[in-house]
């Protein structure tokens, strides 16, 4: 589970000159913040082999990472190849000679290298955080110009016309549709095909619970017969299509199947020649592995990969939860679900990171107390896991993260089973925190000025130990209650009494559901609720801010700052919900809004929120926390909260869990608060999320160099441009075919499914 970081601010002055409120949405502003991840020092002091696995692995991810544009926007391959060719033929700069003497002026040049750069970073034309469609804030005619008049059109006139011509309009297009990431009428998504509904994402997954088969790598197809009878095709990630292969626990499961009168066909070789790079590149850095359980680890990924195997997947994750303390740290596969618009099929993320010594001391520390933290959370025993298994927690520094976005922390894996018996790892990722911290006084909205400089002061410090809690002891916590496939339960059924009721235990996980195939829409941002309930609920303990080096008054501030800095991101997340589909398009947002409406609705002045007007005469709001009461009234009311969410997730109860989080979660006019105004007011002065410039490693003979950016659009442009030297026209080739073999699952764009729930 990844943690961005809670009420990002950073720079935006050009989405208020960009025209109507209602487009800013759709823009990434000229003046967008982008900074460079810096690893320098951590790369420094690998050893010659730790650099060459730390390269492959790197490699590895950056390719897996190429996967995301097709699990993202049917158009998105076509953007990035036709980018990349613009780029390759000619830098940023050559190319702003051309664009400038085609008649752009320097502002549009600008907004278009924002929107390669934003493509780039979130790896598709759709914001990963917050699933919102962003295009380009310059005249379609004038793009279209630089394109074909480009150097990459002078050398591949019909390639480069044939990408215009299939990505132009949906480049630009904000059909009401195409605006969000979503399901059937609600939006677009390649996680399905573009006929497919919420019933049949919900029957999909009855069907892959009934055969144990994990959603977690996989897509849906959906075509519809001359009958008008549906049949359904459930792909696979793997390197291997259906080519006959030696006996895998995978391949009696390719087959085809009758599942309550529908015909489901499963298959696999989805994102084929892009994993078989995966797997190359996995297969170079196992040579440079540092003990067996590297190896045997990046052995069964390849496997996972090769085959398309979840469960191969988890025996990885098994080894390298084992691999307590590697120098060099890494995950790779199909891990958060937050983009699916059904919650349950991962998208695909790679990371490669470097110890940082001094503050994963601090991490151990919490992890040597968490078994006495775990004893204060509000539930009964019966309700924490029978043993807690002692993970892994250290502080990272980053030196690649592909996928759609980068994340401040992560407790993984993501597998329910392995997390309650074998356990899990924890890692804060300390210079995306360091590059996410950069906050500049007169960014920052909705705060009193007297507590502006305070916030700045300890925002930092409170984050760390925020990420801390949320990963290691929210993440961490709680048990589900399972009955598995003898019958046998992991619970006392006559003792365990559930505390809400007073009754003795009435549901539970049965064999096969897990936590997302159960709660599926809600739960990522249920459970990140409940993480970040923890971190809000656990930093008010002595014992933890004394581990992060916090006494007296300084401890005070950092508590205070960490729930202004809660209830203050409650408020920004009304950036992320759509009044028209009433949905929330982002988990860990419309977690924060929840916590601000359980303290509101604690009362007795803990939280307001004022509508006010604005130094330029415009709707503004003021966000205040009464520090005097976060114990007396604060406190209290989060434990009941938390305790209900605990209850409700341990038990499996989907009708009681919903009610609950979906209550707090609707977003309406009501007074006081006026949330629908308010989230005017937020979009009228909202920031843009900063974008990140990471490294690149080079192979010189057996020597591994680190390549760094300038901390610019153009930077970033560059840092992709020259990520693939070997085999950038191919990956590209390889892409656009990708897309067009199945570019009929979503023809016609505004053809939106009937029969949508």
């Amino acid at each position: 589970m990844g943690e961005p970081e809670a009420g990002s601010e950073f720079g935006n002055g050009a989405a208020a000159a960009a025209g109507p409120m209602a487009d800013t949405q759709y823009i990434l502003p000229n003046d967008i913040g982008v900074s460079s991840l810096d690893c320098r020092e951590a790369f420094r002091l690998l050893s010659p082999t730790e650099r060459l696995y730390a390269h492959h692995l790197s490699r590895a991810a950056w390719y897996g990472g190429l996967a995301v544009l097709l699990q993202t926007s049917p158009e998105a391959p076509y953007i990035y190849a036709l980018l990349s060719r613009l780029f390759r033929a000619q830098d940023p700069d050559q190319l702003r000679q051309h664009a400038l003497a085609e008649g752009l002026t320097e502002e549009e040049y600008q907004a278009f290298l924002v929107y390669a750069a934003g493509v780039y970073s979130n790896m598709g034309n759709y914001k990963s955080f917050g699933d919102t469609k962003f295009v380009p804030n310059l005249p379609k005619e004038k793009l279209e110009q630089v394109i074909l008049g480009s150097e990459a059109a002078q050398q591949h006139p019909e390639e480069v016309r044939g990408l215009w011509q299939t990505c132009g309009e949906l480049m630009f297009s904000l059909e009401p549709r195409l605006r969000h990431l979503g399901l059937g009428k609600e939006g677009i998504t390649t996680y399905f095909s573009g006929n497919c509904t919420i019933e049949d994402a919900k029957l999909a997954q009855d069907f892959l619970d009934s055969q144990n088969l994990s959603a977690y790598n996989t897509r849906l197809f959906k075509e519809v017969d001359g009958e008008g009878k549906p049949h359904y095709e459930v792909r696979l990630a793997s390197v291997l299509g259906s080519e006959p292969s030696l006996d895998s626990e995978m391949t009696s499961k390719l087959k085809s199947y009758e599942f309550r009168g529908s015909p489901f066909q499963v298959t696999r070789g989805d994102y084929a020649p892009i994993l078989q790079k995966v797997v190359e590149q996995l297969e170079k850095a196992k040579v440079y592995a540092a003990n067996s359980h590297q190896g045997q680890m990046l052995a069964q990924y390849i496997e996972s990969f090769t085959q398309g195997s979840i469960e191969a997947h988890k025996r990885g994750s098994r080894f390298w939860i084992q691999d307590k303390g590697p120098i060099v740290e890494s995950y790779i596969g199909f891990i958060e679900s937050y983009r699916d618009p059904f919650g349950s099929r991962g998208e695909f993320e790679g990371f490669v990171a470097v110890v940082n010594k001094a503050m994963s001391a601090k991490f151990e520390r919490l992890v040597a107390s968490a078994e006495q933290l775990l004893k204060e959370l509000p539930w009964p025993p019966a309700f924490e896991k029978d043993k807690f298994l002692t993970p892994d927690f250290t502080s990272l520094d980053v030196l690649t993260f592909a996928g759609s976005g980068i994340p401040a922390g992560i407790n993984i894996p993501n597998y329910d089973d392995l997390r309650q018996t074998e356990g899990f790892k924890n890692v804060s990722l300390g210079n995306v925190l360091a590059v996410a911290y950069a906050t500049q006084r007169e960014k920052l909205t909705f705060l009193e000025e007297d507590d502006k400089d305070l916030y700045i002061l300890w925002k930092g410090p409170s984050f760390d130990v925020q990420v801390g809690l949320h990963e290691l002891l929210g993440h961490g916590s709680g048990k589900l209650f399972v009955q598995d496939e003898k019958g046998a339960f992991n619970f006392d059924q006559e003792t365990v009494i559930n505390p809400e009721t007073g009754e003795q235990i009435q549901s539970w996980y049965r064999s096969g559901e897990t936590w997302d195939s159960k709660f599926s829409t809600i739960a990522s941002s249920y459970e990140e609720c409940r993480a970040e309930s923890v971190g809000l609920y656990l930093c008010l303990h002595p014992e933890v801010l004394e581990i992060f080096g916090f006494e007296g008054a300084d401890a005070e501030d950092v508590i205070y700052v960490n729930w202004l800095n809660m209830v203050r991101a409650g408020l920004l997340a009304l950036e992320f919900y759509t009044p028209e589909a009433s949905n929330w398009r982002q988990a860990h947002m419309q977690a924060r809004f929840v916590i601000l409406r359980v303290l509101l609705e604690a009362g007795e002045g803990l939280v307001t929120i004022t509508p006010t007007t604005g130094s330029d005469g415009r709707p503004d709001a003021r966000v205040r926390l009464d520090r005097s009461k976060i114990r007396s009234v604060g406190k209290p009311a989060l434990e009941r909260f938390l305790r209900r969410l605990q209850v409700l997730k341990s038990t499996g109860d989907v009708a009681g869990g919903r009610a609950l989080y979906e209550g707090y979660a609707a977003v309406t006019d009501a007074p006081p608060e006026c949330f629908l105004t308010l989230r005017d007011t937020v979009l009228l002065r909202k920031e843009s999320r900063k974008l990140i410039v990471q490294p690149n490693t080079r192979l010189e003979d057996s020597d591994v160099q680190l390549l760094e950016y300038e901390a610019s659009a153009a930077g970033l442009i560059r840092s992709f441009s020259e990520r693939f030297p070997e085999d950038g026209p191919e990956l590209e080739e390889i892409l656009t075919q990708l897309a067009t073999a199945d570019a009929r699952f979503w023809k016609g764009p505004s053809e939106a499914p009937s029969g949508q729930a």
